[in-house]
């Protein structure tokens, strides 16, 4: 949140009535600048307006091991099927993957128009990385050029690293320790020794419920509700707005994994 009002009303409150004027200043201020961060927070992006940059990213993120494959190209053309896009709007989509899969594309000015398109709105965010992490797992084993485009991509949608991890998880994958102490994912519950992404089978029952919620296994049950609860209102598809159906029922796959995962865990806890 910015207080640019906050600090210049206090500013001129100090200057008309000296410390009295500035904290009257400074709690005016205050009252302006959470007007504007709500309205941002709860501003709806323009519908469409992520075609152009999405399909971009894509395209880099398929590219930046060096060759596009037929798994990348065809998750491409699933989504564009699946978000219903016009022929305009599908032409553009070709176009903007073709742009990203240019060698050497720096992804920066793409990653910050989907930071911008998104703004403050978190649950437009996990839509788009749920889309992008389809592309880096579309072959598997995920290379590091395409898990440091995904982990920028995080970072500049404000999304953590545990968070991130969650949204792994609810592809199969899970966050676990490789040998002499490293991390990584690995799918299931399966693991490398190197600490990397590992494909074997998924488990049977499902991803790992701690996974998906974010949290470490001795998590006490405070928060594990408390994990659920953040998860749960931040995926819920009711505040989707003016999305692609695709992305909508995304965020609904993903209530419904995250309310799975919370039932195992209370389950397995015996807590309500």
């Amino acid at each position: 949140m910015s207080y640019t009002y906050t600090l210049w009303f206090a500013f001129f409150g100090l200057l008309i009535g000296h410390l009295p004027g500035a904290v009257t200043g400074a709690v005016i201020g205050f009252i302006f600048d959470n007007l504007r961060y709500s309205r941002r927070k709860n501003a709806t992006p323009e519908a469409g307006g992520f075609v152009g940059p999405l399909f971009t990213l894509l395209g880099a993120v398929s590219k930046s091991d060096g060759r596009v494959s037929e798994q990348e190209i065809a998750v491409a053309e699933r989504l564009m099927t699946r978000m219903n896009l016009d022929a305009e709007l599908r032409k553009q989509a070709v176009v903007s993957f073709n742009v990203g899969k240019q060698p050497e594309f720096d992804v920066s000015q793409t990653i910050n128009a989907l930071r911008n398109w998104v703004g403050l709105r978190r649950d437009h965010a996990f839509p788009v990385l749920d889309v992008v992490i389809e592309t880096v797992l579309a072959e598997g084993n995920p290379p590091p050029e395409k898990m440091a485009i995904l982990h920028q991509l995080a970072f500049a949608l404000r999304v953590s690293e545990m968070e991130l991890m969650a949204l792994m998880a609810m592809k199969g994958y899970a966050w676990n320790a490789g040998a002499g102490g490293s991390r990584g994912y690995s799918q299931g519950r399966a693991y490398g020794t190197g600490g990397g992404y590992a494909p074997p089978q998924r488990a049977p029952q499902g991803p790992d419920p701690y996974a998906v919620l974010g949290i470490e296994r001795n998590a006490d049950d405070r928060a594990v509700k408390r994990a659920y609860r953040k998860l749960i209102s931040e995926h819920h598809p009711d505040r989707l707005g003016d999305l692609p159906e695709d992305m909508r029922k995304r965020a609904e796959s993903r209530a419904s994994e995250i309310n799975a995962a919370y039932d195992r865990i209370k389950e397995m806890r015996g807590f309500k």
